[in-house]
């Protein structure tokens, strides 16, 4: 979902690693993967989030995120994605998550519209390194 390069991105995996098994352990992300044999062509993760309260979920106290998802060119306009996502708001709603949040590429963007999806007004703040 954005241009980073190898450096970055060899930092991110690393990191990406040991977080990921730390909150698979944890029971706060669950992912799925589609598979041609033994190839992963497709995956999607959801990572379950504490959280207050909120107008949109006045009694619950958790969200859900979406992440992860991704289908290799070749596997892409089969549906997989779809099955992926709804195979995630099912767990959330099993789990009685009302709200689940994402960060949406514009090509993914009209996917997770038709799956009821809005746009909201959530901002973000990153804070630069340090020199």
């Amino acid at each position: 979902m954005g241009a980073a390069n190898a450096p970055v991105l060899d930092t991110l995996e690393r990191a990406s690693t040991g977080w990921t098994e730390q909150k698979i352990r944890e029971g706060t992300y669950l992912g799925w993967i589609i598979a041609q044999g033994k190839r992963p062509v497709a995956s999607a993760g959801l990572l379950i989030l504490d959280m207050p309260p909120h107008p949109l979920d006045p009694k619950g106290v958790q969200r859900a995120h979406l992440l992860n998802v991704y289908v290799e060119p070749a596997y892409r306009r089969r549906g997989l994605a779809r099955a992926l996502v709804e195979l995630c708001l099912r767990e959330a709603e099993r789990r009685k998550i009302r709200v689940v949040t994402l960060h949406a590429s514009e090509a993914g963007r009209p996917l997770y519209t038709q799956l009821g999806f809005c746009i909201s007004n959530e901002m973000m703040h990153v804070r630069r390194e340090g020199p």
